[in-house]
């Protein structure tokens, strides 16, 4: 992490204006249209790969292996949808939807146009309380003040959702497919019937692989690994971008908004390639158009430019990102842990 004093701002936006052009001098924004036919024909392969797998090995336990191998490829389906909801692949609008509804809801399972809409409001807000559907007071809390009040459950789960948090992961597979036909109930999308088709068309196909092929007691095993497993990696690669950074109050400029609340994770190309270069999240949140392939490219450049104009820049590795987010969780829940210690009044 750098910490610096921060120097006076003279006028709003001038500072990432600045750093916008020193970037686009670079040639770091323009679009990487070999890097993506590789990484979509590979990303395509292993899905394809993976069920491929799957019909050949056919009624065996030994399918519980395709599993892990489909849960790993379905992450990177998503991570791909990512790419495609920020218009990093292609030059226009268009062809973006279509690919990204066809990884997003074909490939996975999950409505992209849902989706798309909730990472928006997070890339606009990052981290705000009341603004970011990520850090909304769901089952996971992110505030102190959310917490106070729940009981039973909800209440057991805040007081140890530390511990709680990767277990939990284990169901974001199926939260993703529960929000998405939520979505679509209530109508809250454009191009609903075609998001809804692809939806059925994913969850007929994958019940029926999995039911037609496997016994009844393979099947179940196979979806729940899957999915969990899903899950967790995909949760992974999110939960250390922001949780535990500063909230911010709304006096930020752009700049400021979205490098404070972020965090990046130090690696090598086995990190990218793992987490779809998220772990460039400050450069990410700052040029979110800007091809994954560029964000190594660019971080020395925002990260020496923080440090010149005074601005706080948080980079760490991936165990410890973990363990401050965690650690953040642990405060959050501290005073219904505390509350509930205190006897009850007679």
């Amino acid at each position: 992490m750098t910490t610096t004093t921060e120097r006076p701002r003279s006028t709003a936006g001038s500072d990432f204006a600045e750093l916008n052009r020193r970037v686009t001098r670079a040639g770091l924004l323009e679009r990487k249209p070999a890097y993506y036919a590789v990484r979509l024909t590979v990303v395509s392969l292993m899905l394809i790969g993976g069920w491929t797998a799957f019909f050949l090995i056919g009624a065996s336990w030994w399918n519980l292996v395709t599993a892990v191998f489909l849960a790993v490829a379905f992450t990177q389906v998503a991570l791909v949808a990512h790419d495609l909801a920020h218009r990093q692949v292609f030059r226009t609008k268009r062809p973006g939807e279509i690919t990204g509804r066809i990884a997003g809801n074909l490939g996975v399972g999950m409505s992209y146009g849902w989706w798309m809409d909730k990472h928006t409001r997070h890339h606009n807000n990052p981290n705000h309380d009341d603004l970011d559907p990520d850090v909304a007071p769901e089952v996971i809390i992110w505030a102190t003040e959310a917490a106070w009040g729940r009981r039973g459950l909800k209440g057991f789960i805040t007081r140890h959702q530390a511990g709680l948090l990767f277990p939990l992961l284990t169901l974001l597979g199926i939260d993703l497919k529960i929000s998405s036909v939520k979505a679509l109930i209530r109508g809250e999308m454009k191009s609903r019937n075609l998001e809804a088709t692809l939806l059925i068309i994913h969850a007929i196909c994958y019940l029926t692989a999995l039911f037609v092929i496997l016994s009844p007691l393979q099947a179940i095993a196979f979806l729940v690994l899957h999915q969990a497993l899903f899950g967790v990696y995909l949760g992974m690669t999110f939960a250390p971008n922001h949780k535990g950074m500063p909230h911010p109050d709304g006096t930020e400029d752009y700049l400021r908004k979205q490098v404070l609340t972020s965090r990046n994770v130090n690696g090598n190309w086995l990190t990218d390639a793992a987490m779809g270069g998220l772990n460039y999240q400050i450069e990410h949140h700052l040029f979110p158009a800007m091809p994954t392939p560029n964000l190594r490219k660019v971080q020395p450049i925002v990260e020496a430019y923080c440090a010149e104009i005074g601005v706080s820049y948080e980079s760490t590795s991936l165990i410890e990102s973990y363990r401050q987010a965690l650690r953040y969780l642990h405060e959050v829940g501290a005073p219904l842990r505390e509350a509930k210690k205190q006897p009850a009044a007679v």
